[in-house]
């Protein structure tokens, strides 16, 4: 599983132009679901990004983790996530879980993080869809459950 966490003031993802899912102060996650994906790696993903620390204490260090500042969350399914571009132009998707798969883990992840008591927002699975974000810091993080990075 990948994903790119990115530190938001407000985000929304819209569908043909109608809004789908919005946050205020959170994250953003752009969520790559691999072949050999599992549930149990989806809850552990949530678990890792809910407890990152990458929000500002009152010293202004990145001491504060999604839960502790009560952010809202903006889940998106990215499968290009798992593009493979390395000695061509045009990217292999092969390592990309099926989407029946990918859809069901993209759900145990979403539910994995509102169980641990993060508001979430996500867009539609397998729709074209348009992501609005505001990136405070700006902070990006890249998470990938194999530690590939």
């Amino acid at each position: 599983m990948r994903a790119v966490v990115q530190r938001v003031s407000r985000a929304r993802v819209t569908v043909n132009g109608a809004a789908m899912g919005e946050i205020g102060a959170g994250l953003v996650i752009l969520l790559g679901i691999g072949r050999d994906d599992t549930s149990a790696v989806a809850m552990s993903m949530a678990s890792k990004i809910a407890h990152l620390r990458i929000f500002e204490d009152d010293q202004r260090k990145m001491n504060c983790s999604l839960l502790d500042v009560s952010g809202s969350a903006l889940v998106v399914s990215q499968f290009t996530l798992y593009g493979d571009a390395r000695g061509q132009r045009r990217p292999s998707f092969i390592a990309a879980a099926s989407p029946e798969k990918a859809r069901e883990l993209y759900e145990d992840f979403s539910e994995a993080l509102r169980q641990l008591g993060v508001i979430v927002a996500t867009g539609v699975f397998q729709a074209m869809m348009s992501v609005e974000l505001v990136n405070e810091g700006p902070v990006t993080i890249l998470l990938d459950s194999d530690k590939a990075f």
